[in-house]
C-alpha cells in the first residue's frame, strides 16, 4: 500500500467539479440538468483573441520564454492596470502564470512560515484555506454575514490580528456572494494593514464584472502597493478558463521569488497564450462589456426569481456572476438541499458549506447560463420547494 505524505491530507478541493461530475452521471442516465454550479462564463472566447493565438503559433511563439512572462506582455499588463486601477507598477512588478491560482500558491509559499496566520473570508473561495493548511500555516476565518451585505467587519478583522498574522486575503467582487467591498471598508483595511504591517493578497479576478461604479483596488491606496499582491487573470473577463492565463502584481523583491517558483514548477506560461492575452487587453472591449450587460440581466432574473421561492431570501450581488441565497426558511441544511435540488429538481448548485462553515444556511448559484435555462431552474425549484419546504 502506497504511503502518501502527511501534507496531502491537508489539501482541499473545489466542490464545483465534484457536483459537475455527479450531474454528468445523471445526464448520462437520461435526466435533464440545468448547470448552475460551475463558475465559468458560458460565452466563447472572443474571436479576435482566438485569432491572435492562432497567428502566434504560426509565427513561432511555441518555445520557452522568461519564467516571469514575455516582457512586452508584462509591460502591457502594468500599463493597463496602472491606468485603469491606479496601481503604481511597471513590468518588473508583474509575474505571468498558467492561471491565477499559482499566484495564490506561490505568494503563500514565499511569505509564510509554519504557524504563520492567514486571515481569509468565510464563506470564500475554498483554495485560500486549502493552501494555507497545506503549508502548515494557520487559516483564520473572517465571517461574512448577510445582515452586513457580506461586507468585511473591520472590528472583527482587528480582533483576529496577532503577532503571527502575515497575510490577509481579500476577494472583491466576491465568490460566492457576489458582494463588493465598500470603499470605506477598503480604506479601513488599508489603515489596519499599515498599522500591523502584514501583506494583503487581493483576489481581483472578477473586478471587471461589476454592475455599477468603478472597482477600487486596495493596491492603489497610499503605501499599499508594496504590501499588496494583486491576483488577476483572463478566465472570467475574457471567457478564457481553459487557456490558463493569469498574473500577479507585487513588489519587485517578491516578484523575483515568485519568478523562481515559476522556474522550478512550470518553467514558463505558454507563449502563444500570452500573445493572445496581450491582444485581449489591448484590443476592443465591446464583447466584454456586452457580456457584463447580459450577466446583469441574468442577475436580476435569478435574484428576483429566488426571492419569490418559499423560504428563500437572496441578496442582490454587485459583481461577479453568483447568487448566494439564504435558505434557512426552507428547513433544509445547505448540503441536503443542494443534493436534493440536483437529484429531484435537476438543478446543479453548490452548498454554501463548500465555501466554509459560515456558508451554512446558503447555497450558491452561478448564473453563467442562459436566461431560458435560469427560468427552467427557477420553475423546477419552485415546484420542488412548494411541496418539500419544511
Amino acid at each position: 500500500m502506497t504511503m502518501f505524505a502527511e501534507r496531502m491530507g491537508r489539501l482541499g478541493t473545489e466542490t464545483a467539479f465534484e457536483v459537475l461530475a455527479r450531474a454528468r452521471v445523471l445526464e448520462a442516465q437520461g435526466k435533464q440538468v440545468v448547470h448552475l454550479e460551475i463558475g465559468e462564463p458560458d460565452f466563447d472566447t472572443p474571436k479576435f483573441i482566438r485569432t491572435a493565438a492562432a497567428q502566434a503559433i504560426e509565427q513561432g511563439f511555441t518555445h520557452y520564454c522568461p519564467s516571469a512572462g514575455l516582457p512586452e506582455f508584462r509591460k502591457a499588463i502594468a500599463d493597463v492596470w496602472k491606468a485603469e486601477r491606479g496601481i503604481p507598477c511597471d513590468a518588473d512588478n508583474v509575474i505571468v502564470t498558467p492561471g491565477a491560482k499559482p499566484i495564490m500558491f506561490f505568494v503563500m509559499l514565499a511569505l509564510l512560515e509554519e504557524g504563520d496566520e492567514v486571515l481569509y473570508p468565510n464563506p470564500g473561495f475554498p483554495i485560500y484555506e486549502s493552501v494555507a493548511n497545506f503549508l502548515n500555516a494557520r487559516p483564520v476565518p473572517l465571517a461574512l454575514k448577510a445582515d452586513r451585505e457580506f461586507d468585511l467587519d473591520l472590528a472583527d478583522l482587528e480582533s483576529k490580528i496577532t503577532s503571527r498574522t502575515k497575510l490577509l486575503v481579500l476577494n472583491s467582487p466576491h465568490n460566492p456572494t457576489g458582494a463588493v467591498l465598500k470603499p470605506e471598508t477598503i480604506e479601513g483595511i488599508a489603515a489596519i494593514a499599515r498599522r500591523h504591517s502584514f501583506h494583503i493578497l487581493a483576489d481581483e479576478i472578477y473586478a471587471r464584472i461589476l454592475y455599477s461604479g468603478k472597482h477600487l483596488s486596495i493596491a492603489s491606496l497610499p503605501g499599499m502597493a508594496e504590501r499588496t499582491i494583486v491576483l488577476d487573470g483572463f478566465s472570467k473577463t475574457y471567457s478564457m478558463t481553459g487557456w490558463r492565463l493569469g498574473f500577479g502584481i507585487m513588489e519587485k523583491q517578491l516578484a523575483v521569488h515568485v519568478a523562481r517558483l515559476m522556474t522550478n514548477s512550470n518553467s514558463c506560461t505558454a507563449t502563444f497564450t500570452q500573445k493572445a492575452g496581450l491582444t485581449a487587453i489591448t484590443g476592443p472591449q465591446d464583447e466584454i462589456q456586452a457580456m457584463v450587460r447580459e450577466f446583469r440581466a441574468r442577475r436580476d432574473l435569478i435574484v428576483n426569481g429566488l426571492n419569490a421561492l418559499p423560504g428563500v431570501k437572496c441578496f442582490m450581488p454587485a459583481g461577479a456572476f453568483y447568487a448566494f441565497p439564504g435558505i434557512q426558511g426552507t428547513g433544509f441544511k445547505s448540503a441536503e438541499l443542494a443534493k436534493l435540488l440536483l437529484e429531484e429538481a435537476g438543478v446543479a448548485c453548490l452548498s454554501g458549506t463548500a465555501f466554509g462553515a459560515h456558508g451554512e444556511g446558503f447555497i450558491r448559484f452561478s448564473y453563467a447560463n442562459s436566461q431560458d435555462n435560469i427560468k427552467k431552474a427557477l420553475a423546477a425549484m419552485g415546484e420542488f420547494l412548494s411541496v418539500r419546504t419544511r
